[in-house]
C-alpha cells in the first residue's frame, strides 16, 4: 500500500486529480474510483494524521475499521499505513465491522480516536471516510473545518507511508478482533434473558452490511424465533438501491415479516448505526415515531430525566415529550456532528436524526443501530405490546397523532445556487392555512407552523439532493406539505 499507486507505476505520466475534500454531516464520501481513490485517501489519512499529531493524544493511537464495501479493508490498511508513517500507533480490525463497534473500541482502547471506512447508507457506488473522537463520538464542526485545512495543505508527494510490516517491527500496528469486548458490552446495556425468553418471531435485515449476524447472536439461545435476511456479503448490495433502512428498501423485510408472521422487523444499515423498524403487519414504522418511542422508554421505563437532543428534521413529539416529563429538548443541526457534542454538554440521556441514527448515554455518544434495536425489543417486552400498539399508546399519551414525510429531489450541480436563493427569499405568513410562528435557517430553511407542524427544505450533506421534509397531524396534510415545498424550490417532478 505504502508503494507509489498502481496506475502511477503503469502510467507515469498521469497527472492525479487534488480532489478538494469536504466532509458532509458525517465524513467524507465519494464514488470510488472517481475521486475516492487510494491517492485521495491517502491524502485525506495524511491531514487527518497532522491534526492528530497537533491536537489529539496521538501516542494512544487510532482505530481503523471498515465495512463490507467494495475496496474497504484495501482502503483501511492504507489509512493505517499512512498514519503509522506519521508515527501515529494504529489499531486495525481484523474484520468488518458495524461503526459503533468501532467507536466503542477507541474508548475502550482509550485511543485517541478513530476512522471508519464506510459510506454508510449511500449506494454501492461511493465509500466514505469517517472520524470519531477519543470517547467514540462525531467530531464537531469547527474541528472538522480545521481537519479539512489540513487535509487542504496536502499533495501525493506530502503523503508519509510506512509498510505493514516495518509498522509492525517498530511497534505501531496491532490488528485485533473487536467482537467480543462488544458483545460484553452491550449486555450490560437491557436485560437480554428477559427479551430471549420472549415467546415471539423477529426478522432482521442486515442489508449486506457489516451488522450481519450480530442481532441474531445477541438474541439467540432463548424462546425468541430471530431470522436473517441479506446478510451475505456482497458490495452491490442487490435488490437494493442503497443499504438505507426505509422504504422502498425495507420492502423485502416487509414481505418477510409477513410471511413468517413475526411481530416486528428490524433493519440495520450499511455500517450498522441505523434503524429501520416494520410491524407485524409489514408497515414501516418511520424514524420521528421511533425516536419518540425510544424516548419514551428511557423517560417512562428507565425513569431518567435529563435532556433530549434532536436534529432539526426529527419530530415535534419530542418537544410535547419534553413537557409530559418536564425535561429539556435541544435542538441542532443535522447530523451526529451537531448530536454528539450536544450530548456531551447538556448531559442529555438521549439524541437522534430523521434518518434512523439514535445515540443512547447509557452506551456511548455515537449511533447504533443494534443497540437502538435491542431497547426496542426491551420496550416492547416491558409494554407488552407490538409496535402498531406502542405507536397508538404514543399517540394516546400525546393527545394527537404525528405524520411524516420526505422527498428527495436531484438537480444539476449548476442550479444549487438558484435553487438555494428562491428559497431563502420564500417566506410566507402562512402554509396550508397555518401561521408562521417562526423561521430557522441555521441548517435550511425550517417553517414553524402555530399546529405543532413544520416544514423543512435542506440540501442534503452526504449527496447531490435536495430534500423536503413536513411533519404534521393528519395523513392527508403530508403530501399537501411537501408539495408546497417543492413548489417553492422550483423542483417539482
Amino acid at each position: 500500500m505504502c508503494k507509489t499507486p498502481l496506475n502511477q507505476r503503469v502510467w507515469p505520466n498521469v497527472v492525479l486529480k487534488e480532489t478538494e475534500i469536504k466532509f458532509g454531516t458525517d465524513g467524507w464520501r465519494a464514488v470510488i474510483g472517481g475521486d475516492y481513490t487510494f491517492h485521495n485517501v491517502g491524502r485525506v489519512a495524511q491531514g487527518f494524521g497532522s491534526y492528530v499529531r497537533k491536537h489529539w493524544n496521538w501516542q494512544r493511537g487510532i482505530v481503523v475499521g471498515y465495512d463490507r464495501r467494495f475496496g474497504s479493508e484495501r482502503f483501511a490498511a492504507h489509512v493505517a499505513s499512512v498514519l503509522v508513517g506519521n508515527g501515529i500507533p494504529v489499531h486495525l480490525v481484523d474484520r468488518p465491522c458495524p461503526t459503533p463497534v468501532v467507536a466503542f473500541s477507541a474508548a475502550r482502547l482509550q485511543a485517541a480516536g478513530a476512522v471508519m471506512i464506510t459510506a454508510s447508507h449511500n449506494p454501492p457506488a461511493d465509500n466514505g471516510f469517517k472520524i470519531r473522537t477519543a470517547t467514540g463520538a462525531a467530531v464537531a464542526p469547527e474541528n472538522l473545518s480545521e481537519i479539512e485545512d489540513e487535509v487542504a495543505q496536502v499533495d501525493g508527494d506530502s503523503v508519509n507511508c510506512m509498510e505493514e510490516s516495518s509498522a509492525v517491527d517498530a511497534g505501531l500496528w496491532n490488528e485485533f478482533n473487536p467482537d467480543q469486548a462488544y458483545l460484553d458490552h452491550i449486555s450490560t446495556l437491557i436485560d437480554l434473558d428477559g427479551v430471549r425468553d420472549r415467546d415471539i418471531e423477529v426478522v432482521i435485515d442486515a442489508m449486506y452490511g457489516s451488522a450481519a449476524a450480530w442481532l441474531p447472536r445477541v438474541l439467540g439461545g432463548g424462546r425468541l424465533r430471530v431470522s436473517e435476511i441479506h446478510s451475505a456479503w456482497n458490495p452491490r448490495f442487490p435488490g437494493l438501491a442503497r443499504p438505507e433502512p426505509i422504504p422502498p428498501q425495507t420492502d423485502e423485510l416487509s414481505v418477510a415479516v409477513r410471511d413468517s408472521e413475526a411481530v416486528v422487523g428490524i433493519a440495520t444499515d450499511g455500517d450498522g448505526d441505523r434503524l429501520g423498524l416494520v410491524d407485524g403487519s409489514g408497515e414501516f414504522v418511520d424514524q420521528l415515531r421511533t425516536i419518540a418511542l425510544l424516548a419514551f422508554y428511557f423517560l417512562e421505563h428507565r425513569n431518567l430525566r435529563r435532556p433530549l437532543v434532536k436534529t432539526l428534521t426529527t419530530s415535534s413529539m419530542l418537544e410535547r415529550l419534553g413537557k409530559i416529563y418536564d425535561v429539556h429538548v435541544e435542538e441542532v443541526g443535522v447530523g451526529m456532528k451537531y448530536v454528539a457534542p450536544a450530548m456531551i454538554e447538556l448531559d442529555a440521556i438521549m439524541g437522534g436524526e430523521e434518518s434512523g441514527g439514535y445515540v443512547f448515554a447509557p452506551h456511548m455518544p455515537e449511533r447504533d443501530g443494534v443497540v437502538a434495536g435491542l431497547y426496542f425489543l426491551d420496550l416492547m417486552v416491558r409494554e407488552g405490546k407490538t409496535p402498531a400498539e406502542l405507536v397508538a399508546m404514543l399517540f394516546q399519551k400525546l393527545g394527537r397523532e404525528y405524520h411524516y414525510g420526505r422527498r428527495d429531489f436531484r438537480f444539476p450541480a449548476e442550479a444549487r445556487s438558484a435553487i438555494e436563493e428562491k428559497v431563502r427569499m420564500w417566506a410566507p405568513d402562512s402554509i396550508d392555512g397555518a401561521a408562521v410562528l417562526r423561521r430557522n435557517d441555521a441548517d435550511g430553511f425550517k417553517h414553524y407552523l402555530d399546529d405543532e407542524s413544520w416544514l423543512l427544505i435542506r440540501f442534503s450533506g452526504t449527496e447531490p439532493l435536495l430534500r423536503v421534509y413536513t411533519e404534521t397531524t393528519t395523513v392527508d396534510r403530508v403530501a399537501e406539505l411537501l408539495a408546497i415545498g417543492a413548489s417553492a424550490a422550483g423542483v417539482e417532478e
